[in-house]
């Protein structure tokens, strides 16, 4: 009976460890099908949050990051200082301390942590049409138009830990805050808990985004264009400029000194502008042919200061992460066509190209264009009406006028001046670049807003119309916005909730089919080469050992990443081979949908990207550059699949399906580099 009674509780115990390690294996896959629907560089970031969760206290998971080498092979690097990523550690550092371990899993407090960050985008447009406009129905119609436009307000419903989806947030906070700034009548605590909102929020919009200082860029050139025109004091020009660079420095602490920021040509800019306007003291005095040509020889000295400085700092400091930018910019501003990879990437990529005019369409489909467009102009030419006053003397100096008190120059408001300009700008910045779109489309909704719930506009074109009392004033001011947002409840709320009760499912066997294997057969320190999309997802299902990634603001990564392609170009497996050992890779993934790409046209597939760049012609009929050679031996992904001794030498396929295949990279012996050369 003891017999049957010990053989009955280790059957008991081995059916509990079946059901378990089955248990374990459901959870494994169902948390690794939601992890390969964070995309390209979202699962590198969302892989930091988990990394941080799983170290075995907050103290070693940071020195983890200050200290990494999984990221990029054969290298030890400081990701706090090269990436934006203090929003995943401060999550992690969050869920770790709530008692919410026992109810809610870590993937959807980090996704419901992004979700409300954009009900705080909602609130801050819905803040800065009330101010604008003085009404509170101007904030709903704002919010309910970025709402019907979220395919081109955002991008969070597909890319979740997209870096913008955490920044753009805190941006429209910080107008909101600058539009009750240049409000007037403001009281000297009212003024300087303002000053430290619009700190906070452009600290935390530069935390949390690697572009920051382009965005800034922008913003800089809108407050600089104001000064001209004198609709800001001086105050508040110096005020909101010692803003910006308090903000980027605040980061450049955080981030360990990163010499990015102090090579900005944000802060270059703003260092020669207050330089400037502080020895031109009479900048704003004299005739109005005078003072304009004092404008645009102090424009013409900012511009020329800011191109020394930048190149001066960014020679002291060896700077060189962002040259890749500044060679798309020349690219995309038509100075010059460049065979450069790094730049044709980003050139060749939908995102980064000129706005479809097919986003016009949606936005008037809305009813969002047409009162946009109206506001726009009619603001635009008040604005220039102002600017033009603004020219003439005054009897006095516009310093002398400062120093008796914050007088307004001009009767054009300061704070619709400005997001008159920041819609302007960022317009113009989204037509040039489409992924910058995201930016101008929500405060869009907000100065639309504006133009139909406004005091001004409306009181102009009754004035015009010969038929302006107040009754009709506030009539029209409530009445259009109702009949506005009735038939936007007419027209999309059915599709509405036809969306929202609409499940959709992510369905991708052959990843998750690798991540698997990945995860079963390979050793944990395994080093992976192949595309910085695919990588990213490795790193974050399996946790393996990376030969590049997305993040590509690194001179040498970028490098590195143009080695590591070679596997799609038109090289000899002796050499691909060379590449990959040198920089320590175990594994190679090749990809049929790069191999094979039809994605893009001609002249933009990876494949000639890399052919033009080592002179080789390109595949298919078309033209050529003259200067292009056919190269001397097959597409490296293409050859290898035959499986011939010369690369059967250097290589071993481990795995394979319908879109991927991974080879072994051999550790090339002396006796086998021989042979190859002996059968040849």
């Amino acid at each position: 009976m003891l017999v049957c009674a010990a053989s009955a509780a280790q059957h008991n115990q081995g059916l509990v460890l079946i059901i378990s390690l089955a248990a374990f294996t459901l959870r494994s896959g169902r948390e690794m099908e939601r992890e390969i629907s964070f995309r390209t560089e979202c699962g590198l970031y969302y892989s930091y949050y988990k990394q941080m969760l799983q170290a075995p206290s907050i103290q070693e998971g940071l020195s983890e990051l200050i200290h990494d080498n999984l990221t990029e092979s054969k290298r030890t690097i400081n990701l706090l200082q090269r990436m934006n990523i203090y929003q995943e550690v401060f999550l992690s550092v969050l869920y770790r301390l709530l008692p919410i371990q026992s109810y809610l899993e870590p993937v959807y407090f980090y996704i419901y942590t992004v979700f409300s960050l954009q009900a705080v985008y909602v609130i801050a447009l819905y803040l800065t049409a009330w101010l604008l406009s003085g009404s509170w129905l101007a904030g709903t119609l704002s919010g309910v138009w970025y709402l019907l436009n979220r395919v081109d307000t955002t991008r969070v419903e597909f890319t979740i830990s997209l870096r913008e989806n955490w920044s753009l947030p805190f941006l429209a906070l910080q107008v909101t805050a600058i539009t009750c700034y240049l409000r007037p009548q403001l009281t000297a605590l009212q003024q300087k808990v303002l000053v430290w909102l619009m700190y906070v929020t452009t600290f935390c919009f530069c935390l949390t985004w690697q572009f920051n200082q382009f965005i800034l860029l922008v913003q800089a050139l809108v407050i600089f264009t104001l000064d001209c025109g004198d609709f800001l004091t001086g105050t508040q020009v110096t005020t909101m400029y010692l803003v910006q660079v308090f903000g980027l420095l605040s980061v450049w602490l955080l981030q360990f000194c990163n010499s990015m920021i102090l090579g900005s040509l944000v802060l270059s800019f703003i260092v020669a502008a207050l330089f400037i306007r502080h020895c031109q003291s009479g900048l704003k005095t004299g005739s109005p042919l005078v003072r304009l040509a004092k404008l645009l020889l102090h424009s013409a000295m900012v511009l020329l200061l800011t191109v020394t400085i930048n190149y001066l700092a960014k020679k002291a400091l060896q700077l060189r992460s962002d040259e890749h930018i500044f060679k798309f910019i020349k690219s995309k501003l038509a100075l010059g066509l460049t065979r450069d990879f790094d730049a044709s990437l980003y050139l060749c990529e939908e995102a980064f190209g000129r706005l479809p005019l097919d986003t016009l369409e949606r936005l008037g489909g809305t009813l969002l264009l047409y009162p946009y467009v109206l506001t726009l102009l009619l603001l635009s030419a008040m604005l220039a009406a102002a600017a033009v006053h603004n020219l003439r003397p005054k009897g006095c100096s516009a310093e002398e006028r400062k120093g008796g008190g914050e007088e307004r120059a001009a009767a054009f408001r300061p704070d619709v001046a400005y997001n008159l300009l920041h819609t302007l700008f960022y317009g113009l910045l989204a037509f040039s670049t489409m992924r910058m779109k995201y930016i101008w489309t929500g405060h869009m909704c907000a100065v639309a807003a504006y133009g139909v719930c406004g005091k001004e506009l409306w009181t102009l074109l009754l004035n015009t119309l010969r038929c302006n009392s107040r009754v009709l004033l506030r009539l029209v001011r409530y009445a259009v916005p109702l009949l506005v947002m009735g038939c936007l409840y007419y027209k999309f709320w059915p599709k509405l909730m036809e969306e929202l009760s609409e499940l959709r499912e992510f369905f991708d066997p052959d990843t998750v089919e690798l991540m698997t294997w990945i995860s079963t057969k390979t050793p944990k320190r395994a080093v992976f080469a192949g595309s910085m999309q695919l990588l990213a997802g490795i790193k974050l299902c399996t946790g393996r050992v990376l030969t590049n990634h997305p993040h590509y603001e690194d001179k040498d990564l970028r490098e590195r990443t143009k080695q590591v392609y070679q596997v799609y170009a038109r090289r000899s497996p002796e050499e691909v081979h060379s590449i990959l050992r040198a920089i320590g890779a175990d594994y190679v993934v090749l990809e049929n949908s790069i191999c094979y790409e039809k994605r893009h046209s001609r002249g933009c597939r990876l494949r000639d990207l890399l052919d033009q760049a080592n002179g080789h012609i390109m595949d298919g009929p078309g033209e050529n550059d003259p200067d292009l050679v056919p190269a001397s031996h097959p597409r490296f992904c293409e050859a290898i699949k035959t499986e011939t001794e010369a690369y059967g030498a250097l290589f071993t396929r481990t795995f394979q399906n319908k879109t991927f295949h991974v080879y072994r990279v051999k550790k090339k012996s002396k006796k086998s580099s021989k042979e190859p050369s002996g059968a040849q």
